[in-house]
């Protein structure tokens, strides 16, 4: 598996038509650069399809995600940018659950 040491968030919106060298361009913009065993993700303006770019230290990986129904829950303008995730709050992200309520007992307290 690749090893993944830090998740970000990017709270801006990115194309989905972006390749990998196009995402990897976005992550040196907004990020700085890609770091390895980094992962680096990315929502649409809808909120319903997703990009992950993660370099592995060798190159990068590029997976995508689409909701059919429903939405991922975008990071709020409030919230700083760029947004460090933990590993619950990727996981909670992905599956459309309010990740910025997860905890450090790795439970949703509110909905």
């Amino acid at each position: 598996m690749i090893r993944i040491d830090r998740i970000w968030l990017s709270t801006e919106p990115l194309d989905m038509r972006a390749g990998p060298e196009t995402c990897l361009a976005r992550v040196v913009a907004v990020f700085g650069a890609a770091e390895a065993h980094q992962a680096y993700v990315f929502l649409n303006k809808r909120a319903n399809r997703m990009k992950v770019l993660v370099h592995d230290g060798f190159g990068v990986w590029l997976a995508a995600r689409r909701l059919h129904q429903g939405r991922f829950m975008p990071a709020r303008a409030w919230q700083q940018h760029p947004l460090e995730l933990t590993d619950e709050q990727l996981q909670a992200l992905v599956v459309g659950l309010p990740w910025y309520q997860v905890g450090k007992e790795q439970a949703i307290s509110l909905l």
